[in-house]
């Protein structure tokens, strides 16, 4: 049998972590599109990789399901790459909260049941979580911990609550990171680790879409106000992944590496902080 690392959103980022502990093992690229999931495959194959592609939309239990099937058929789980997800541009509230937060947990769950000892996982959050303000520990326990199945019946999460899609975005992406501290618990007993990564404004299609989109003065704000003053790269994303789902960071879990250039420092203490 494989070792069968799945990437989960065929994009940049995933991809980046994907390259840099891929070799050996058996790669699925999995897209809710045929083509992205296709065109990643020949990226990998022509640079020497296994690979398949495969489809799963997120926002459905079924899907996922049919994933984790077609997966465990090719071998051994070992690492789960999640980097799917819509961004405050390109979809409604609800469809957000159903993709990046409800699909996330239902994810994690799936693949928790069959990691393989010794396994591990990352998830792809957002520096946009962190500048939520604080919320109850009540709230911060009803994200991390009410079954997925129950989540977007959560009161926080109804219309009258989440009036924006910003507002949908920041809330899934802050819920990501403490799904993610709640699965290490559950990872741990079958000897696998979990954690997450919160990128900033990181050169991707996605990305470039937020920068000329409805919210670009705000995005190209954050950039040029950072510390570091520029956009990162995949590959800088990767060198992360790739320490939390290797052996370097075997003592890692349930955490989130916040990498944004030091843009939420800045929103908190620096020339970001809002009047």
């Amino acid at each position: 049998m494989k070792n069968v690392i799945v990437v989960v959103g065929a994009g940049p980022l995933g991809l980046a972590i994907a390259r840099r502990i891929g070799a050996g093992k058996h790669i699925v690229l999995a897209d809710l599109r045929q083509e992205t999931a296709d065109a990643a495959v020949e990226q990998f194959l022509d640079a020497g990789f296994d690979a398949s592609a495969a489809i799963v939309d997120i926002a459905s239990r079924s899907s996922i399901e049919a994933l984790v099937e077609k997966v465990t058929a090719i071998g051994t789980i070992t690492g789960l790459i999640h980097a799917a997800g819509v961004s405050p541009s390109m979809a409604s509230a609800e469809v957000i909260l159903r993709v990046d937060l409800y699909g996330t947990a239902v994810l994690l769950d799936a693949f928790g049941a069959i990691i393989a000892p010794g396994g591990s996982g990352v998830v792809i959050a957002s520096q946009s979580g962190h500048r939520l303000p604080a919320l109850t520990p009540q709230e911060d326990d009803a994200l991390a911990m009410t079954s997925a199945e129950e989540l977007l019946a959560l009161p926080m999460l109804q219309p009258d609550r989440v009036t924006d899609t910003l507002q949908a975005y920041q809330l899934s992406k802050r819920a990501n990171v403490l799904r993610v501290k709640a699965q290490a618990v559950a990872w741990g007993k079958r000897g696998a680790r979990i954690n997450a990564i919160s990128p900033g404004i990181v050169i991707t299609p996605l990305a470039r879409h937020e920068l000329t989109g409805p919210r670009a003065d705000y995005y190209n704000r954050m950039v040029t106000g950072s510390p570091v003053g520029r956009a990162g790269t995949p590959d800088e994303v990767g060198a992360v992944g790739a320490l939390l789902m290797g052996p370097d960071g075997a003592f890692i879990t349930g955490s989130d590496i916040l990498m944004d250039g030091g843009v939420t420092a800045s929103w908190f203490y620096g020339d970001l902080k809002p009047a």
